[in-house]
């Protein structure tokens, strides 16, 4: 594992309140609180209170691109003008890069598969329970807007083509998979939406033959943080049955809960899972594409 100026080791899944706090000053912390629903109010609430010299990054203007009505609700940015947000921030290989949402990290979880699958960082975290546990820990907040006050002269360390490949798959691979079953597709989403109950967001209710769900949430413990790492492993072991981690693919409504079952897979041991970025929007905007509703399809 690569390791930091002063030995100690990077570190790559989650991390605590405490851990954090005692990093402050040296690791760069990222804030993503987001509300779907409300664009401006992550912005609006960092102002009123974020960990002291974290910079604010938007969901759909920092992690996603315009979205065309085909290519799903928060397409991937081109690699290109990602890197050069990174090196305004100061994010490169030389300090731990710390990332939290409001709690239960399922925005945060998108930010940290870019940073470690998606461009190949190895120095992201996620902090565990969020901004919710960190104050509810008595840790220091500041107020107002910190934008530029940790950034330095970075050199961020672009993707190979390799890590690129093994991050993702696309839509025509996804379709393909329906009958070939070369990976198993395991859907973030809530599971009333898995079933086609209701679609609250996207125009097309159900999931994509042969997919499982796992909602999300299920990597929460009753207090709002991922559950032990064994725990999680025993979990995902016995929805996957005989899958080897490196054959599964997650998805979710746009891209983004479904690097939160990444991130809990990696923090159980089960590396080498994929990300179908375009998600259930992207592949419900394509009329050719298959729609199921039975669970069992």
């Amino acid at each position: 594992m690569t390791q930091t100026s002063d030995e100690t080791e990077f570190l790559q899944t989650l991390v605590t309140v405490d851990t954090a706090r005692q990093r402050l000053g040296r690791a760069l912390f990222l804030d993503v609180r987001h509300q779907l629903s409300d664009p401006d109010w992550g912005k609006n609430t960092y102002r009123e209170g974020h960990v002291p010299g974290a910079l604010f990054v938007h969901l759909d203007r920092d992690l996603a691109s315009e979205p065309t009505g085909r290519n799903g609700r928060h397409p991937l940015p081109a690699r290109e003008d990602f890197l050069a947000r990174l090196a305004a921030w100061g994010v490169d290989e030389r300090r731990q890069i710390i990332i939290y949402d409001q709690g239960d990290g399922k925005f945060a979880a998108r930010l940290w598969w870019m940073l470690r699958k998606w461009l190949g960082f190895g120095n992201a975290a996620v902090l565990n329970g969020g901004y919710a546990a960190w104050t509810q820990a008595g840790h220091a907040v500041a107020t107002g807007d910190a934008v530029g006050a940790m950034a330095t002269a970075a050199t961020p360390v672009p993707a190979t083509a390799d890590e690129a490949g093994r991050a993702i798959v696309v839509m025509a691979e996804v379709r393909a998979n329906i009958n070939a079953r070369r990976f198993q597709v395991v859907d973030a989403r809530a599971a009333s939406r898995f079933r086609g109950d209701v679609e609250p967001v996207d125009p097309v209710a159900g999931h994509i033959p042969g997919a499982v769900n796992r909602p999300f949430a299920d990597n929460l413990d009753d207090n709002g943080l991922f559950k032990r790492p064994e725990v999680l492993r025993r979990e995902w072991l016995q929805l996957l049955a005989d899958r080897d981690a490196a054959a599964v693919v997650h998805q979710c409504g746009s891209g983004v809960t479904a690097c939160h079952n990444l991130l809990a897979m990696e923090h159980a041991g089960l590396t080498g899972s994929r990300v179908y970025p375009g998600s259930w929007s992207e592949w419900c905007s394509d009329p050719e594409n298959p729609v199921a509703v039975d669970p069992g399809e």
